[in-house]
């Protein structure tokens, strides 16, 4: 070896312990692990090729071009997942806290902009002190070029955050504008203000948990799409969604051999959702029943859980599935599950994977809080995804499909390529039993026995005006189908409508109701 090339090697093993070895145990005890660490565990094995490692601030020429800040606290390179290429930045926490300054986003923008011109997803490991204050405005200059980068992204590549540390201020609208966000529970925080300034400006006090955790994101918030209790665990559950996208919106998703029968009946769907129109089931045994190998990735499952978004595959082929809850609220929509549903239709439609939609729900969420909060306005987006979206759209009503709630659903009137109702379902305005209330209430406020005439009224209704062959009839309906050939039929549709093309208006692009 020659003196230059050792001199190399100790220089390339100074730059690599980025902090130092007493950072590096400090981030341990934390319960965290390193940059590098956590991208060696996220993606294949050797794969992973570096750039910007000599990146830096400043270089001290009298200590033999020695930074003390080599990679200015983050690592940028390519790499690959399932043997499909990734391009990802990680934050190193022992490098002035992974604060952002110049050079920092700098590596960021390029693996960005890197990603974008190769076609391959990008994913970001945030573990950082947010923007570096002494090097004023150009800190912020550094998020700036990332946010623009990210919404130049979007639509075009996969884009995905892993929140791994505490993350505030700028550091957390990146993440927020990103396609997918995921978070450790306990050591993971993200908001705008921390504790202290809220305590200084409103009087409010709070610990970091409780303001920005991953529970609270991923329940209540609605910011976060999956969480996990280690850094092992996300990292796996990455992977994994992973191999339901493609590589960016000009290639097909993912196809692989399914070793799950499609031609296989599925008669036990008849017995998991019951006749009576009011009485709660879990959606999710519907779902387990229909899809392959009964694999389902759901995402934001603690959030608006009256609705359930997520991936699976039919014949091999990846779906997003939109289904109304009946065992949380009925299935009602309301703002936050409209929101849920509409922002993961747009995604789907952006990475040509087709969207199955399960309708079970009564309507819309009444209310006063829901009308001054903007029920109206939240509702259109569900509407304004699903007739924008140009992918297969396949939609079956298992039970019910009432109001408006009906139409939003993948109806056929939103441009729905095949839609699918099981005999007894109930496809109306409203509920029989409230329609007869309306229709027939002076009738029943004379009856001798109105309890009896209720019946009775309710069930000619759900007959003349709530059948499914009535929608049929008119065309609202392509078929009847019994439950056990659901899957079968489901995947018929997928394989006549995978190479469809649909002219979309010349326009720059809609107003969506935000």
């Amino acid at each position: 070896m020659s003196k230059s090339s050792g001199f190399l090697e100790k220089l390339r093993k100074y730059a690599i312990l980025g902090g130092g070895k007493d950072r590096i145990k400090l981030q341990h005890k934390k319960g965290k692990l390193t940059a590098r660490e956590r991208i060696y565990d996220l993606v294949d094995s050797d794969s992973f090729q570096e750039i910007g490692l000599f990146a830096s601030q400043e270089i001290n020429t009298s200590e033999n071009g020695k930074s003390t800040a080599y990679g200015d606290g983050v690592i940028t390179g390519k790499a690959e997942i399932n043997g499909r290429p990734v391009y990802l930045f990680a934050q190193d926490f022992t490098v002035m806290g992974g604060s952002v300054g110049k050079i920092h986003g700098k590596k960021i923008a390029r693996i960005m902009d890197l990603a974008i011109q190769n076609g391959a997803p990008l994913i970001g490991l945030n573990d950082s002190g947010g923007a570096r204050i002494q090097e004023g405005v150009n800190s912020l200059a550094a998020y700036g070029d990332i946010f623009y980068r990210n919404v130049q992204a979007s639509g075009v590549i996969p884009q995905i955050s892993i929140i791994l540390g505490p993350c505030a201020g700028g550091a957390v609208y990146s993440p927020a504008i990103t396609d997918f966000v995921f978070m450790v529970e306990g050591t993971s925080q993200m908001f705008i203000t921390g504790p202290g300034v809220i305590k200084e400006v409103t009087h409010e006090e709070i610990d970091v948990e409780s303001l920005g955790g991953a529970e609270i994101h991923h329940a209540q918030s609605g910011v976060v799409h999956f969480k996990a209790p280690d850094e092992k665990t996300i990292m796996e559950q990455v992977r994994w969604l992973l191999s339901y996208l493609p590589s960016n919106n000009l290639a097909p998703p993912p196809i692989i051999n399914s070793a799950d029968d499609p031609q296989r009946l599925t008669p036990k769907l008849a017995d998991v959702v019951p006749q009576q129109p009011n009485e709660p089931y879990d959606i999710h045994r519907v779902i387990e029943i229909l899809v392959d190998n009964s694999e389902f990735l759901e995402i934001q499952q603690g959030y608006a859980e009256n609705i359930v978004i997520g991936f699976a595959r039919l014949d091999g082929i990846p779906i997003g599935i939109v289904a109304n809850q009946p065992d949380h609220y009925a299935g009602v929509l309301d703002i936050n599950a409209s929101d849920k549903g509409a922002r993961f239709i747009r995604f789907c439609d952006s990475f040509h994977i087709p969207v199955i939609t399960l309708v079970d729900t009564p309507g819309f969420l009444p209310g006063i809080e829901q009308e001054h909060e903007g029920i109206i306005r939240h509702g259109a987006k569900m509407i304004f995804a699903y007739a924008e979206a140009t992918i297969p759209k396949i939609t079956l009503i298992l039970r019910k499909a009432y109001g408006g709630a009906y139409i939003v659903m993948g109806s056929k009137h939103l441009a729905g390529d095949q839609n699918f109702a099981w005999p007894q379902t109930e496809i109306a305005v409203m509920g029989p039993e409230g329609a007869v209330k309306i229709l027939h209430r002076k009738a029943l406020a004379s009856s001798a026995d109105p309890d009896l005439l209720q019946k009775e009224l309710s069930s000619a209704y759900r007959e003349k005006l709530a059948s499914p062959f009535l929608a049929a009839a008119e065309g609202h309906i392509d078929d009847i189908i019994s439950p056990e050939e659901t899957r079968s039929r489901i995947i018929q549709s997928l394989h006549m409508f995978r190479d469809k093309r649909l002219p979309t208006p010349n326009r720059k692009h809609g107003n969506i109701p935000l």
